[in-house]
């Protein structure tokens, strides 16, 4: 189901946008683009609470619902199953709901953990799914309950390798272990596409803005491993640290990670009216503000 064009966004819901590391960026982007931002946490009204959420979209009519809530810590997934699937499967559908009945948009965020990592190039969303890990399946799961639901001018936004202001991210936790030691070992046979926070959430309210629907895939442009993404952290900060390469068996971890998980955004650039910058480009941005960088 697709919304009218010409219906201007004046004003937003973010859950997550108080205090989540995407929900954040998200947040502020919004307001830079002068839309009203409710930026809303689990202290603001309770997620699992329909009647709750209900009387909130009542008392504020936002002209959409951004959902930047999910369980994200992927080893820990593996024995915390059901609330992964309570925040990435069972919330989403019940914003899928709410959403259509109130007729307004849903914008949220999925994985590349969807995928097996088999294919030897960048994903398109049309590809088939088939996640290794619970979170990357919990993930699925609220896909395919949004879908089922189909609430009108739904976007599922597929990003990958997060970093950013305001939380813990890998990149912030390179520069850490980087500046106290002389040497790290980062897995290189891992690819990737690594994605600014402040980047999509630009792209995210160009979406929301040109009326965008359907599932996508939304990160900057470019790929990289591990390896990489760290290595260029590493110099781009001038740290006197070596950062070595070693295969995914040389740290094992609880839950499988996909060999290849990188992003084709051809079709949401299309959609947004530009390409996102290069990761590593962005990736410069976002140090600029460390200030031993």
């Amino acid at each position: 189901m697709n919304l009218p064009d010409n219906l201007p966004l004046q004003k937003a819901l973010v859950l997550g946008g108080a205090n989540g590391l995407l929900g954040r960026a998200v947040a502020a982007a919004l307001r830079e683009a002068g839309v009203e931002t409710l930026a809303a946490s689990g202290a603001d009204v309770d997620y699992f609470d329909a009647d709750a959420l209900d009387d909130y979209l009542d008392e504020h009519e936002p002209d959409c619902i951004i959902n930047a809530v999910g369980y994200t810590q992927v080893d820990k997934a593996e024995e915390a199953a059901e609330e992964a699937y309570r925040l990435n499967a069972s919330l989403p559908a019940l914003l899928g709901v709410l959403a259509g009945d109130h007729e307004i948009p849903l914008l949220h965020y999925s994985t590349d953990f969807v995928f097996d990592g088999k294919k030897g190039a960048p994903y398109l969303p049309t590809d088939p799914a088939n996640p290794l890990s619970v979170y990357g399946a919990s993930k699925l799961a609220g896909e395919e309950a949004l879908r089922s639901l189909d609430p009108p001018g739904l976007i599922i936004l597929r990003t990958a390798w997060l970093f950013g202001p305001g939380k813990m991210n890998f990149v912030q936790r390179i520069l850490e272990l980087a500046a106290e030691r002389k040497e790290l070992k980062v897995v290189a046979d891992q690819f990737g596409s690594p994605t600014y926070t402040t980047d999509l959430a630009r792209l995210s309210v160009a979406l929301l803005q040109n009326r965008a629907a359907g599932l996508l895939h939304a990160a900057n442009s470019g790929q990289a491993s591990w390896h990489e993404l760290a290595a260029e952290t590493v110099r781009l900060a001038g740290l006197d640290c070596r950062v070595l390469p070693i295969p995914t068996g040389g740290y094992p971890t609880k839950a499988v990670r996909p060999a290849n998980s990188a992003l084709d955004i051809a079709d949401a650039a299309r959609l947004a009216g530009y390409t996102p910058r290069h990761w590593r480009e962005a990736l410069a941005d976002y140090l600029s503000g460390f200030p031993t960088v």
